[in-house]
Order: structure tokens, then C-alpha cells, then sequence
């Protein structure tokens, strides 16, 4: 983007020039002009140069220093309307890349991430076909995305660092442009083979981040039969570095996805086996919470929020004696002790208070903060008591007195406005149904 904005202010300032070097010329012929007709009249007979050239004709003069003046202010005018137009041009060009970059970074989704990446690739050089090739584990580039003439052929296909001109660029690190491949050194043939399609030309660039290249962007046949030009490869690298940036970005979300989920199993499955008797709990709270989280119409952030917490909010018993954990003073704990697990982990963060207080009253009489009460109570933690109640009373393993699913419900809409959220009571009534149990 630096290229390009230097562009830009290099245009600036020659139209700043152009238009001082009118401005002087204009000045400059009526001066001239001034100066010519003062000496005509002012002194007809002390000049010898006017004296000895008494045919000369001071309107010929005059007027041909006007039509000079006219066809210079013509000229200086059209000079600057063209530099608009390029001013114009360029500054189209520069808000379509800084939306274009928006748009990556907003992304969250890698593989969608690429394909958004591959389409404004083709789209700003206006090139026929190309591909996104990324660095794996053993170093060597392989097609991610390819665009073309039976491109998916070479989905997955591997090149070496330094083979070909895709290998050459992602070792130099350097952009490769060319108006003709044909007779190119680097240009391996094996990949028109596969696919069918003809490369006339190509530029590629890499994708570059601090840590070094991850991949390469090659785009091929600049529609039109036009050559790629120095903006294009500008352009392209700009387009490649905020590409790169993106892919890290969203390649760290989806590994820390990955490690939220891979940890939650291992502490699911931790807690399983430390109370038998609540095996299965957990998941059966979080997908009761899900049926309140689709009445509410929540956001999907807040619903994966919700499932969570839904999983996690007995965490807490991990830390208590196994021995001790049903005597009430003991059992009271659990809540505050699963948010000091949880609290300090970056991606559990935001479900640490649900957990906290999934056990507070609406009237104000739970725990482990009393008279904390209503909707001061965080919603999530609402929904979770009443999913936790509804299975704790419907479940054998989990209840000593299990009861069916019409006594369950009977006994969430008794205690509602006192232990339970009503609103929330009364929605989960109207929308849960004995398949939610299976």
C-alpha cells in the first residue's frame, strides 16, 4: 500500500507543478504584454528597435501573444483534467483496497478466508485464472486455491522451494513478473499439462509475514491480451501482505478454537469419571440451555457463550474432596471455586461469571452471593439453574427422587418467580419436548 500511496502523492504534486508552471506562463505573456505595448506608446521614437521596424504591426504582435496565451491555458486545462482523472482513478483504487482489507481481516473462517483472497486477485488485475499456495509442514507449497480451466485438478498437488516459478518466489521471497512464459527458465509446463490451460502470462508474488513466507499468489493471462504491469504487481503484493496477515490471524483462532474444544472434552471427561453418578450431566444442561438460547433468538456468539458454560459450570467439583462434596457447606462451594478455575483462562473468560452464579434465586436466595436477585443475576446463569434443575429432576443418575417429564416441568412453573427466572420458566415450558431427552 506504500507504493501506492506514494503514487498517489507523486501525482499530486505534478499536478501542484503543472499548475504553477501555468500560472507562471500566463504571468509571464502578460508581462510581456504590458511591457510591449508601454514601450509601443509610451515611447514611440527612444526605441531603435521599434524605429527600424515601422511595418511591424503592434496588433499582430498583441494578438499572437493573446492566441500564445489562449492555446497555453488550453493546454494547461487539459493537463489538468487528465491529472484529476488519474488523482480520480487512484483514489478509487486505494478505497477499494482499504475495504478489500477490511474484509479480510473481518473474516474468521480460514478456508472462506482464502477463497475471498483468490476472487480479489483475480479481480483487481482482471487475470483469467490463478491459485493460493501455502506452506505445509514439511515445507513444501501446496495448491489451496486454484482458479481456471479444470483448476481443481491441482488441488492438493505439492511444489518443491525453488522449482518452478511459484517455488522460486516463495524461497527468494521476491515478486516474479512475466509478459510471455514461453522460453521463461523457471516456467515448469507440468501444471498446463494437467489441467489443460495455456499460460501466456503470469505474476506472482509471495506471501510474506515477519516469521517469513507462508505461501504464493500467482495470477495468469491478464484479460485482454494486456501485460502486467509495475501497478499491478504493486497492487497484488499489497493485496498478498494483508492476505498473509489474515491467514495467521485466523489460522491462531482456529488452533485456540481447537484448544478450547480439545480442553473442554478433557475436562468433561475428568469430571465424568470423578462422579459417575452425574455422568452425562453436563452435556444434558448444556443442550437444555440451547432450547432457551433458540427462544431467545440469541446471537450465535452468545449461544456458543451459553453451551459453555452449560458444560462447565460444574467444573468447580474438581477441587472438592469426592468425600465431602454432598455436605451443603462443601457443595455451596463449587460455584466460586469453578470461577477461579475458570476466570483466568483467555477464551473461558467471558462464561466465568455464568458459572459463578448459575446457583443464585431470582427472590435473592441463593449462592454463593446472597440477595443477589432478578434479572441483576446474569441471564445465562438463569437459564443454566432451570436446564440444571430440569435434569437433576428427570435423570436418575443425577437426582435421588427422579421424577417424570410433565412432574419436572410442573415443578419448574411452582418455583418460578422464586428459585427460577418466570420468563424464562414459561418460554422453556412452551419449547422443550421429550425428544430434547434423547
Amino acid at each position: 500500500m506504500s507504493e501506492i500511496r506514494e503514487e498517489h502523492t507523486n501525482t499530486i504534486v505534478l499536478q501542484i507543478r503543472r499548475r504553477i508552471l501555468t500560472v507562471n506562463i500566463i504571468v509571464s505573456v502578460v508581462i510581456l504584454t504590458c511591457l510591449v505595448l508601454f514601450f509601443r506608446y509610451a515611447f514611440p521614437h527612444s526605441i531603435p528597435f521599434i524605429i527600424h521596424l515601422p511595418d511591424l504591426s503592434v496588433s499582430i504582435v498583441v494578438s499572437a501573444i493573446v492566441f500564445l496565451s489562449v492555446v497555453g491555458l488550453y493546454l494547461s486545462m487539459q493537463l489538468s483534467k487528465k491529472t484529476i482523472r488519474i488523482i480520480q482513478d487512484y483514489n478509487n483504487r486505494l478505497e477499494r483496497m482499504l475495504s478489500i482489507t477490511r474484509d479480510l481481516r473481518e473474516e474468521i473462517y480460514g478456508d472462506i478466508l482464502l477463497e475471498k483472497i483468490m476472487d480479489y486477485a483475480l479481480s483487481i488485475t482482471n487475470s483469467a485464472a490463478g491459485s493460493l499456495l501455502l506452506l505445509d509442514e514439511k515445507k513444501k507449497l501446496v495448491f489451496k486455491i486454484v482458479r481456471g480451466e479444470k483448476a481443481s485438478q491441482l488441488l492438493g498437488t505439492e511444489v518443491d522451494l525453488g522449482k518452478g516459478i511459484m517455488g522460486a518466489v516463495a524461497l527468494e521471497g521476491k515478486p516474479f513478473c512475466s509478459s510471455s512464459v514461453k522460453g521463461e527458465e523457471k516456467f515448469n509446463p507440468q501444471y498446463d499439462a494437467m489441467t489443460g490451460f495455456k499460460t501466456t502470462s503470469i505474476l506472482c508474488v509471495p506471501l510474506k509475514t515477519k516469521s517469513g513466507t507462508i505461501g504464493v499468489l500467482a495470477v495468469l493471462n491478464k484479460e485482454g491480451g494486456h501485460h502486467y504491469r509495475q501497478r499491478d504487481e504493486e497492487i497484488l503484493s499489497y493485496l498478498a501482505e494483508q492476505a498473509a496477515i489474515s491467514i495467521l490471524k485466523t489460522k491462531f483462532a482456529e488452533d485456540q478454537k481447537n484448544y478450547e474444544i480439545h480442553l473442554t472434552d478433557l475436562l468433561l471427561e475428568t469430571i465424568d469419571f470423578q462422579q459417575p453418578e452425574k455422568q452425562g450431566h453436563a452435556l444434558r444442561v448444556a443442550r437444555y440451555s440451547n432450547v432457551l438460547a433458540k427462544a431467545l433468538d440469541m446471537s450465535m456468539e452468545e449461544k456458543k457463550r451459553l453451551y459453555f458454560a452449560g458444560l462447565l459450570h460444574d467444573v468447580g467439583f474438581l477441587k472438592i474432596d469426592l468425600d465431602e462434596a454432598y455436605k451443603r457447606d462443601v457443595f455451596m462451594q463449587h460455584p466460586a471455586i469453578g470461577y477461579e478455575m475458570i476466570g483466568p483462562i483467555t477464551f473461558y473468560a467471558e462464561i466465568a461469571p455464568f458459572i459463578l452464579h448459575h446457583h443464585q434465586h431470582y427472590d435473592g436466595n441463593g449462592y454463593p452471593q446472597p440477595k443477589l436477585q432478578g434479572e441483576n443475576i446474569p441471564r445465562e446463569a438463569r437459564i443454566i439453574a432451570i436446564a440444571e434443575a430440569f435434569d437433576a429432576m428427570t435423570n436418575p443418575l443425577s437426582y435421588k427422587v427422579p421424577v417424570g417429564y410433565e412432574e419436572a416441568l410442573a415443578e419448574l412453573l411452582k418455583k418460578a418467580g422464586t428459585q427460577f427466572d418466570p420468563g424464562l420458566v414459561d418460554l422453556f415450558v412452551r419449547n422443550i419436548t421429550p425428544e430434547h431427552m434423547n
